[in-house]
């Protein structure tokens, strides 16, 4: 398929945004972590629940995508790959499964904290090169895989494997998986590419 006809979508939680420091950082200004817990947002998750405190790993995802969102990093390449794609007039939408309001805690807005985010990290203008209406924050699965389907999206790029094996999910939509550090043995359709990093993903649809 050639670069004119391609049309990227793309996941925002743990695919554009890396949430492995401040998961970390938070549970350790908390005191709820041992010294020794591995630096990444899996690693915390497991050890709360571990240690039965499932409400409070709730809880604090709240926080993090509300109040501490500004704290937060974008995975190594990825916001140069969406410029190249569109230096080359390739379409690109963010397309998110993302509850208005978190299950436990503060309402934070996690809509408008996400838009803000992209907004801080230049998205939206000449740098990068998106709009803020090509972002859609779907407040269910369902709807995430019709905004898909919706946007005619040729390449969906996803960090859970589940999700890209949805029963639903568009059929001519080719099933890119991010997986930087995944080591759950998920096992991955033979429709379903993984990469590891974002230059990798650059290569595949930009190739030189």
């Amino acid at each position: 398929m050639s670069a004119k006809n391609l049309l990227v979508g793309i996941d925002f939680d743990n695919t554009i945004v890396c949430y492995d420091d401040i998961f970390h950082r938070v549970a350790s200004e908390r005191g709820l972590i041992s010294g020794n817990t591995p630096k990444n947002k899996e690693s915390v998750r497991d050890y709360l629940r571990q240690a039965g405190k499932e409400d409070v790993w709730t809880e604090m995802q709240g926080y993090v995508y509300g109040a501490r969102m500004s704290d937060v990093s974008a995975f190594p390449g990825v916001l140069d790959c969406i410029a190249k794609l569109r230096s080359h007039g390739i379409p690109v939408f963010i397309i998110s499964h993302k509850t208005r309001h978190p299950y436990k805690g503060e309402a934070y807005d996690l809509h408008a904290a996400a838009r803000e985010w992209l907004e801080a990290h230049c998205l939206f203008g000449s740098t990068v090169g998106m709009s803020s209406t090509d972002v859609y924050l779907k407040e269910t699965k369902q709807e995430k895989l019709m905004q898909i389907s919706a946007c005619g999206c040729t390449h969906f790029i996803d960090d859970l494997p589940e999700f890209l094996a949805e029963p639903a999910f568009p059929k001519n939509t080719q099933k890119m998986l991010f997986s930087p550090s995944r080591t759950d043995g998920y096992p991955l359709a033979k429709d379903m590419i993984p990469f590891k990093s974002w230059c990798e993903i650059t290569e595949f649809l930009l190739p030189r």
